[in-house]
């Protein structure tokens, strides 16, 4: 098979994908999930049914027959879309209300005409002024930008988007939904919306106290009540021991008949906690003596195995704390008390939920330290809350991930814990760079709208070195460009947001590669900040990961020019020696086959031994391309981004990632998967290590090797290590990197050698795990 071989989507994919979902949605124990089960196969039944009948050409930019590419299409898991648009379907509410309130007819031709009225111009006029729309779709921004061009004076502009909007007009919603306006500190971001987190806490509070509401219930009902069964037993103790059953003063039988009436009730009221119904329990134990004790029907005497366990019990409870009434006993009670007195999870979830109900939905919560606050007298007496109560971490912890604040602070919040979740908060990032240098304020915020609705495009499953489609090929967003401020203050913006980005990734997250997300973002950025928005011209393109199960043996062009930039800045370099790469072969690369010249792709194949058209072989071609490029570590550098703590720092930070995959090995199923994450890793530590001085090198490689993770760690990297050692001393390994001092790679056609390292080790030590 040669790298033109017509590759095609597998119908097999969505007919299992649709047996699963059947089967959850058949057989599931929880309602919801069955539901939401369903949901997914009514997608996966469009899905195959599309591509049995033509409908779908799946591996195409343009899948839909008859819609055209800048539709957004629905897509499902995997990239394979379903035949319907995005922005299709029912008429959404607002549409719905825009019916009601001028009596249409309730289908999006009558909305269409509507909108085009004067009194349709008129409302997405006012929205467009007011900020108070969100935009779902990214067609949902059509509409607005032509009443914007109307005003603008570009009355053609406005009936070249309207022509192209037309066939359309009666199947895709073009308007946006009100919303509050939504204005954000610059450079400010949020990963969840108060919306969100009200109806997570919403749900709590519906679920009712949980595991703090027994607590407190033992400590405010069971403990006392268990402290006057101990007491009342405690009275029949002879010459006041400890012993039970010796002699019972007068009313004794009488006052215990009146705990067991009382236990009943309190039984009845009090369900939560429920270890006082466990016979082994120690109230439980005291109350079956007293029943035996206080029976009418009985003697009153103690058999001598129920005498045994009551004496246990009294002396188990007493030992460890003290009798009742007794000074350590009343200390622990008091603190028990003070502990029961405060609100419950469910309480104080209601109260957050209405904290937040002030703020905008679409937004996030500018100040936490007011919406975290004690509870004040006013709520005490409306929730029953103590005045003065904290609210508790698990709760804090939901409302601090719709925190408004800056990348970098939300990361040390905890908030945006990997590479993927900074990749979701990139795109309002470079919406607010793209609608920077916009002089129209609502344009400006049209453009940032628009541009973090197409971030939400899903991508597509394509072949054949097609790419996805871009923000520039929307009608609405190409006749909008044209009246974009300031080239070259959009073009320093971008800048400083790849500069921001990289930085922060490369500070908080040097052992992940850069995900496929946050690679898109950057690509776009990339484009604006050199003023170039043909991807063939972009000099320092961003490369996404590839998918080796999908992967056809050729690489697209900006591989190529990926990987000569790679070269400039890694020639004669740490990493160009362990990796064994001949720059000089790189620089003399072809982007397309030119004679006998050799092309990217086939440099990799080589580089990767000539492996099998299979899916692990593709994986050791795609390997290689990661490392040529440095999969994106050397654009960032170019561009100007650098760990905030240093090099140094960076490299140590993303060996422990190393580690960390390494140490898990003998727990986990699929450890081929667990040993190329952590080669990815190793590679980002190579390449920031090959940043650092010779002096900061052998710091590093000192540690490495002197550093105490699990045994079997250390013996799987020694080979890798020893590799590096060569590298930093000046010396190039093989091409294969075998023997003693290997080159560590992730993906293998065979076994992974560091599989079978250590067993002997891992025998011996087998408990440990």
């Amino acid at each position: 098979m040669d790298d033109t071989t017509p590759v095609h989507a597998n119908p097999g994919y969505p007919a299992s994908r649709l047996l699963k979902e059947l089967a959850t949605a058949a057989a599931h124990d929880d309602p919801a999930v069955r539901r939401a089960a369903e949901r997914r196969a009514a997608t996966w039944r469009r899905v195959a049914a599309g591509m049995a009948s033509g409908l779908l050409s799946v591996g195409s930019r343009t899948p839909v027959r008859g819609l055209p590419a800048w539709v957004t299409p629905e897509v499902a898991h995997g990239g394979f879309a379903t035949g319907e648009a995005a922005a299709g379907g029912p008429l959404r509410p607002h549409e719905l209300d825009l019916v009601r309130r001028h009596g249409l007819r309730e289908d999006r031709a009558a909305l269409y005409a509507h909108h085009l009225t004067e009194a349709g111009l008129e409302h997405l006029g006012a929205l467009l002024d007011s900020g108070g729309y969100a935009v779902d779709q990214p067609e949902q921004a059509a509409l607005l930008t032509v009443v914007w061009l109307l005003r603008a004076g570009d009355t053609a502009a406005a009936l070249r988007l309207l022509a192209e909007l037309d066939p359309f007009a009666t199947t895709l919603c073009l308007t946006p939904r009100p919303a509050p306006v939504r204005d954000l500190p610059p450079g400010a971001v949020f990963r969840y919306s108060v919306r969100e987190v009200r109806d997570t806490l919403t749900s709590v509070a519906a679920r009712g106290s949980g595991a703090p509401g027994v607590q407190q219930e033992a400590l405010a009902v069971w403990n006392p009540f268990a402290d006057r069964v101990l007491a009342h037993w405690l009275e029949t103790a002879a010459d006041g021991g400890t012993g039970v059953d010796a002699h019972r003063p007068d009313g004794w039988a009488a006052r215990g008949a009146a705990l067991l009436d009382e236990y009943e009730r309190l039984a009845a009221e009090h369900t939560l906690c429920t270890k006082h119904r466990r016979p082994k329990e120690n109230l439980a134990i005291l109350l079956a003596a007293l029943r035996e004790a206080v029976d009418p029907a009985g003697s009153g005497v103690l058999g001598a195995r129920r005498r045994g366990l009551l004496r246990c019990a009294v002396a188990a409870m007493t030992a460890k704390r003290g009798v009742p009434g007794s000074a350590g006993h009343a200390e622990l009670r008091a603190r028990q008390a003070g502990q029961a007195a405060l609100p419950t999870y469910d309480v104080l979830a209601a109260l957050l939920a209405e904290r937040l109900s002030a703020l905008p939905e679409n937004s996030g919560v500018p100040d936490p330290d007011a919406a975290l606050a004690p509870v004040s007298a006013a709520e005490a007496r409306d929730s029953g809350a103590a005045a003065g109560s904290a609210i508790p971490g698990p709760l804090r912890a939901r409302v601090e991930k719709a925190v408004i604040a800056p990348p970098e602070d939300l990361v040390e919040l905890g908030v945006v814990p990997s590479a993927e979740v900074l990749a979701a908060l990139v795109p309002a990032l470079a919406a607010e760079a793209q609608a920077s240098a916009v002089g129209d304020p609502a344009a400006a915020r049209l453009v940032a709208a628009n541009h973090e609705a197409f971030a939400r495009r899903r991508s597509l499953l394509l072949l054949h070195l097609a790419s996805q489609v871009r923000q520039g090929e929307l009608p609405w967003v190409r006749e909008l460009e044209r009246h974009h401020g300031s080239a070259e203050a959009r073009r320093e913006a971008a800048r400083s947001v790849i500069v921001r980005v990289g930085d922060t990734a490369l500070t908080c997250f040097p052992g992940t590669i850069t995900p496929n997300p946050l690679v898109s973002e950057l690509n776009g950025l990339a484009r604006t900040a050199e003023g170039r928005v043909p991807p063939s011209q972009v000099d320092f393109p961003f490369v996404e990961e590839l998918a080796s199960d999908i992967f056809m043996g050729a690489f697209s062009a900006k591989f190529t020019r990926a990987a000569r930039r790679a070269a400039e800045v890694v020639e004669g370099t740490l990493y160009a020696r362990y990796y064994g790469i001949d720059c000089a072969g790189v620089f003399a690369l072809e982007e397309k086959r030119s004679g006998g010249e050799q092309t990217f792709a086939g440099l990799c194949r080589e580089r990767a031994g000539d492996p099998p058209r299979t899916v692990p072989g593709n994986g050791t071609v795609i390997e290689q391309a990661q490392i040529l490029t440095t999969h994106n570590l050397a654009a960032l550098v170019a561009a100007g981004s650098r760990p905030r703590d240093g090099w140094e720092a960076a490299a140590r930070r993303a060996h422990r990632m190393t580690v960390r995959l390494l140490g898990a090995l003998p727990r986990v199923h699929d450890a081929l998967a667990h040993v190329k994450n952590a080669a990815f890793a190793w590679r980002q530590t190579v390449f920031l290590l090959s940043r650092c001085t010779p002096r900061e090198q052998r710091a590093v490689l000192a540690w490495m090797e002197e550093a105490g993770p699990p045994y079997h760690v250390r013996e799987r990297l020694a080979p890798a290590l020893a590799g590096l050692r060569a590298a930093v001393e000046g010396h190039t390994l093989p091409a294969r990197g075998d023997g003693e001092a290997r080159r560590f790679l992730g993906w293998t056609v065979g076994r992974h050698w560091m599989l079978d390292i250590a067993p002997e080790a891992l025998l011996r030590n087998r408990h440990r795990f």
